[in-house]
């Protein structure tokens, strides 16, 4: 009976026998297609041009597709011209308009060109899959030129006159802009973001909002992803945090051009309260120079205290709230002598303060907002919350994102699965509940979802106390996302970065993970074949250029963290993995940097390392899509027999 009434539903949609029929044929047809080409990236942190430039480009797929397609027929020069021109189509017309290139034979020549191209890029596609891409407004011009065969030689007319009245209507830069975006699109079928969009880099909204114009995209949140996230709800501790790490990195572009986030609070409290202090411990490491907003290191250095006094604060009262953290030792203003000038943790030693000037702290109760600290931090909060653009791209990480994916066999998470020295999952224990391995994972994506759905008063203790979790989720010893015993960010700036005890010592997951064993154990906590799948990881960057490998566990893990952030690229040597995942083989790309990327005029494309091959090529029908088409050909086969037993009537009106 459930059944029937699913059937009558679908009936509503395929309302006759010819129609059913018609979609049975096609999802058949589609299901022995070659897969779509997948690519996973991590650990974008804000780099927007690289990113921008690997996704544009295909990780340098659509130069190999130029070059195989026209080595016989252009030079290098010309093929590298038609690469910058689907990169960047709209800066390459301007350029070719003002050098009066842009002429009608050469209009005819690239819109030529780029269907030739297309028709390369789409040929293991459905027609009505690559039609769908098209915008409207060409849907239906593009369409034909696609599929005129145009060697034929009656129909070499027709798509002469198609192009000649593209020019004389005045249309050339609208259908070659739309052409090239076509390219970028098909060539990237999905993408994979497994974690930290968000940190030092210039303008991770920027990244934002070209993650959410592209078609099919999914989002494992990182460490930095979630802080952003939590700082968004109303987390004041992770407001702070944000704010400080981008004043670390004299990074004021983010938050004021790309968020509208107002920081003259901050600024006029910080040039008061710290005028007479040279906060040489917080002076900003300079990566990137802003373009909109231009405040001098010194300034910078007085607010980054600021905040981070302010972020000590709020992380202590949040671990004074939750005691079943287990995260005592670290409520680290209470561990401060302030009589000795000493830090006295857990072991009972004295580490004596790099910087002693404490003008906002009651020495009786340290965790204490002052009354303008208060200010400040309601004043960014504010911000954060009426952020517009925050808002919408934080409703994007919701409805895109998870702590982790399974996919075609592929399980996709950013940090790690923590786990005990000996390979058994580390258990954390949550009012009263044992959560470990895929339970403790599925534990914080429910509680991150429960957040952004509870009641915003801020008077709300059930709200509060999942919004705390967010910075559990940042660095709780035992959170996935984080991976290390404890976040050092207070020794490194008040007893030294060197000493002993700013280490961060890693989850032995992060060393287990290189063998095969370990790695089947966790294929076997989320039911998947040991034999076929592989687990793609982010968060630690590889260290290439000091013999370490992206690959380990017999070709089953993957560590796809190779330094799309410039801070890194010192310790990887290089600029970044994309892992794709197409239906011949999986395979790593080895990127430069953005300029190299650029100087090279179009010629660009990374190292392509071929990890694994397939003995057959992968269909439709071997993927998660193909097993739901395999799944909606069974109900419409279904709704055609109860149609042609009369058990459902056809609808011709």
């Amino acid at each position: 009976m459930d059944d029937l009434k699913y059937l009558k539903l679908l009936s509503k949609e395929f309302n006759t026998i010819e129609k059913t029929i018609s979609e049975i044929v096609k999802l058949k047809a589609i299901s022995v297609l070659p897969k779509g080409t997948e690519y996973f990236l991590s650990d974008l942190h804000g780099e927007y041009t690289s990113f921008i430039r690997i996704l544009r480009s295909a990780s340098g797929n659509t130069r190999q597709k130029i070059s195989q397609e026209f080595k016989y027929e252009m030079t290098e020069d010309q093929m590298n011209e038609l690469s910058n021109l689907i990169y960047e189509p709209s800066n390459f017309l301007t350029l070719m308009t003002k050098s009066g290139d842009f002429t009608d034979s050469w209009v005819r020549k690239t819109i030529f060109n780029l269907i030739k191209l297309l028709k390369v890029v789409t040929s293991k596609y459905s027609r009505r899959k690559v039609r769908n891409k098209i915008p409207e407004a060409y849907r239906d011009l593009i369409d034909e030129m696609l599929h005129i065969d145009y060697v034929e030689i009656n129909k070499q007319d027709y798509f002469d006159t198609l192009i000649d009245t593209i020019i004389e209507i005045n249309a050339s830069k609208e259908i070659i802009t739309t052409l090239c975006h076509l390219i970028q699109n098909v060539s990237v079928d999905c993408l994979h973001i497994v974690g930290d969009i968000f940190d030092r880099g210039p303008r991770p909204d920027i990244i934002m909002d070209v993650l959410m114009d592209h078609h099919d995209i999914d989002i494992q949140w990182g460490n930095h992803d979630i802080i952003w996230m939590g700082a968004a709800l109303g987390n004041r501790a992770l407001v702070a945090n944000v704010v400080r790490i981008a004043l670390g990195y004299n990074n004021f572009d983010s938050l004021e051009d790309g968020y509208g986030i107002n920081l003259r609070p901050l600024y006029s409290f910080a040039m008061d309260v710290y005028k007479d202090d040279p906060c040489d411990r917080f002076m900003p490491r300079i990566v990137d120079e802003n373009k909109y907003y231009s405040v001098n290191k010194y300034a910078t250095a007085k607010m980054h205290k600021a905040i981070s006094i302010i972020q000590f604060k709020l992380a202590c009262q949040i671990l004074k709230r939750n005691p079943q953290y287990n995260m005592d030792h670290r409520i680290t203003l209470e561990n401060i002598d302030f009589d000795k000038n000493v830090y006295i943790p857990e072991d009972g030693k004295e580490y004596p303060l790099l910087d002693t000037n404490f003008p906002t702290i009651d020495r009786d109760n340290p965790i204490e907002l002052t009354d303008r600290e208060h200010e400040v931090i309601e004043s960014l909060n504010t911000s954060f919350r009426h952020s517009e653009k925050m808002q919408t791209h934080l409703k994007f990480l919701f409805d895109k994102g998870s702590v982790y994916k399974v996919t075609n066999s592929n399980l996709l998470f950013h940090g790690c699965i923590p786990m005990n020295e000996d390979g058994s999952f580390k258990t954390l224990v949550y009012d009263g509940v044992e959560y470990s391995g895929k339970s403790l994972m599925d534990f914080f994506d429910e509680k991150a979802r429960e957040t952004a759905y509870l009641p915003r008063s801020l008077n709300s203790k059930e709200r509060q106390k999942v919004l705390d979790l967010f910075w559990y989720m940042w660095c709780g010893p035992i959170s996935p996302l984080f991976g290390k015993h404890k976040m050092s960010t207070f020794e490194n700036f008040f007893i030294g970065r060197d000493l002993p005890i700013s280490k961060e010592v890693s989850d032995p997951y992060f060393k287990l993970s290189k063998k095969e064993e370990f790695v089947d154990k966790i294929f076997e906590e989320f039911n998947l074949n040991p034999k076929t799948s592989h687990v793609i990881n982010g968060h630690i960057p590889v260290k290439l250029k000091d013999g370490q490998q992206p690959i380990s566990a017999n070709g089953k893990m993957y560590v796809i963290d190779g330094g799309i952030s410039k801070a890194y690229q010192p310790k990887t040597g290089i600029a970044g993995y994309t892992l794709m995942f197409n239906s011949h083989y999986l395979a790593l790309a080895e990127h430069s940097n953005y300029e190299v990327m650029e100087s090279v005029h179009g010629a660009y494309t990374p190292k392509l390392h071929i990890t694994e091959r397939f003995p057959e090529r992968l269909l439709v029908k071997d993927t998660d899509e193909g097993k739901e088409i395999e799944k909606r050909i069974k109900e419409l086969t279904d709704l055609f027999e109860a149609y042609k037993q009369g058990i459902i009537k056809e609808r011709t009106k």
